[in-house]
């Protein structure tokens, strides 16, 4: 269960969203966010099963990621960052999407086609996490 662990703004300002993904959390589909700026230097540490996604607050932006094994890019699976039933808070009315995201189902689709991870599997996951 590879997953990216944390971000950080290295230049410029992003608005990060975190999203709780994991079917059968009491807090699934609920959403947090952070600014992280070059200024504050402030990082997010993301879970096993906890999606995210950003917008740029800045002209130019350049986010670093940390991951708890190699990224596979087939392995991601994404949910449509403007999904009503999310209803996150982007502070821009039209957001621009990669085709990546424009392309992602919704919450509600990504749940019945069984993309989304499990909530018990990610805490089993964490439990055991540095255990020989």
């Amino acid at each position: 269960m590879a997953l990216c662990t944390g971000a950080e703004t290295v230049a410029g300002a992003v608005l990060d969203v975190v999203v709780d993904l994991r079917v059968g959390s009491p807090t699934f589909g609920q959403w947090e966010s952070v600014q992280l700026d070059d200024a504050d230097r402030r990082a997010v540490y993301l879970a096993e099963g906890l999606g995210h996604g950003f917008c740029a607050l800045s002209e130019r932006a350049t986010v670093a990621y940390l991951c708890s094994a190699t990224y596979r890019p087939g392995h991601e699976h994404g949910v449509h960052p403007l999904d009503a039933q999310l209803d996150i808070a982007w502070p821009t009315p039209e957001p621009l999407l990669s085709a990546k995201d424009a392309a992602a189902p919704s919450l509600a689709d990504a749940r019945a086609s069984g993309l989304l991870p499990d909530y018990d599997t990610c805490r089993t996951y964490r439990g055991s996490a540095g255990q020989a």
